[in-house]
């Protein structure tokens, strides 16, 4: 081994939640278990609940409740997601209704210049009527002189 890379081998005094105390060697003076060979199920053949739910609740609080806000943040997002799709949805409505509006009053228009156009050329038609009955009324008389 090489000289001077490695921690230092001191004495550690080894403490359980149920209370056993021991003496072992390690690099750190002092540790503190949640389960030992006295206490743990498997050895002792006792039927003990081991606290999970403590575990998780100092999870928790040593790293802040992280995931919580994780979760917080992704439903945000999820949220924020939604509400810009429905914003572009209502984008697309609103784009479809002014292209109907704008399609629906070109056609008015035209139906408008059509019945003008038609009205002009049943105008010009009962006109050009007109004179043709004028011409034949006046050469019906120059025809039908009656000898007196």
């Amino acid at each position: 081994m090489k000289q001077g890379i490695h921690p230092d081998y001191v004495m550690c005094t080894v403490r359980c939640t149920c209370g056993n105390t021991w003496v072992t060697r390690s690099t750190k003076s002092e540790m503190t278990i949640d389960l030992c060979d006295k206490c743990h199920p498997f050895y002792t053949g006792q039927q003990k609940l081991v606290d999970t739910g403590g575990r998780v609740q100092r999870f928790s609080d040593k790293f802040g409740g992280a995931a919580q806000a994780q979760l917080a943040k992704a439903k945000a997002a999820k949220e924020a997601k939604a509400k810009k799709a429905a914003e572009e949805e209502a984008a697309r409505k609103a784009a479809a209704e002014a292209k109907a509006a704008a399609k629906a009053k070109r056609a008015a228009e035209y139906a408008k210049k059509a019945e003008a156009e038609a009205a002009k050329k049943a105008a010009e038609e009962a006109a050009e009527a007109e004179t043709a009955e004028a011409t034949v009324a006046e050469a019906a008389p120059a025809e039908e002189t009656p000898a007196e």
